[in-house]
């Protein structure tokens, strides 16, 4: 557990009407979950789609509380857009980590995990347990 202090959480998407859209089912599904630190980064800063390094570090930001960012992506750019910014250093707060997760079931997974104080690495396993989520 935490010192009270609550995951950040980061939702790339090529699109940003999907990333707030994600954003939004996560914290609906956890029961609000109001306290938790969730910020989409979808799309480019002129509104297309693609992603965005400025975007996904001011959402970054925005959500780091001291107890780490856990960023999930959509696609193959958004991840090696994250993987850039993890390389350079300097762009993301310290703590920030990619998680291997689906974004969908992973955001929700992640957010439910936030809410109850856990720390980023049960924040990462729950996200990264979505992939064996059957639905047949």
């Amino acid at each position: 557990m935490s010192d009270g202090k609550l995951v950040g959480i980061v939702l790339v998407s090529h699109s940003a009407e999907v990333a707030a859209s994600v954003a939004e089912l996560a914290k609906g599904l956890a029961g609000g979950a109001t306290d938790v630190p969730v910020a989409p980064a979808g799309g480019t800063e002129g509104g297309g789609l693609g992603t965005s390094a400025e975007l996904i570090a001011a959402a970054a930001a925005s959500v780091d509380r001291g107890a780490g960012v856990a960023v999930l992506t959509d696609l193959g750019s958004a991840v090696l857009t994250v993987k850039a910014l993890l390389a350079e250093g300097d762009e993301l707060p310290d703590g920030t980590r990619l998680v291997d997760a689906p974004f969908v079931e992973g955001a929700v997974a992640a957010v439910v995990t936030a809410s109850t104080g856990a720390d980023l690495d049960a924040v990462e396993a729950a996200a990264a347990e979505a992939y064996t989520y059957r639905k047949v």
